[in-house]
């Protein structure tokens, strides 16, 4: 099986064993930080940019997980709106990513980090939205 995979640890009930890849938790969190008000968009590359123009959301983007002996370390890349308290933001956004993957997976990551890549200003979120509906 694949190492890259993170293997669950619940009481022996028989049934087999439950395995989560890292992917998954890739677009836990990152559906977790774009709920968060105030968060402008995720950082992502050229070819997640092509892929989203194509239709197919990448949910994942802007995040990077990585397993380790230590725990779960989740690093979130993303842009702000202009105007917001962005420790104030940033903070939310770990809460929402760590109650989300609590919730969802049952597993508490060890770091949560954020940064913050780009401030984005009021007239460029709409540039943004009318090239979306392109």
């Amino acid at each position: 099986m694949n190492e890259n995979v993170l293997e669950m640890s619940h009481e022996n009930s028989g049934l087999g064993k439950i395995e989560i890849a890292p992917e998954v938790i890739e677009v836990i969190a990152g559906i977790a930080a774009s709920e968060v008000e105030g968060v402008a968009q995720m950082r992502g590359n050229f070819a997640t940019g092509v892929v989203e123009r194509l239709g197919k959301k990448n949910h994942g983007k802007g995040v990077k997980v990585e397993l380790s002996e230590d725990g779960i370390k989740v690093d979130v890349y993303c842009s702000m709106l202009f105007g917001i308290s962005i420790p104030n933001v940033a903070q939310k956004i770990q809460d929402n990513i760590r109650q989300a993957l609590l919730n969802m997976t049952a597993l508490e990551a060890q770091e949560v980090n954020i940064h913050v890549v780009g401030i984005i200003f009021e007239n460029q979120k709409h540039t943004v939205e009318y090239e979306e509906e392109m």
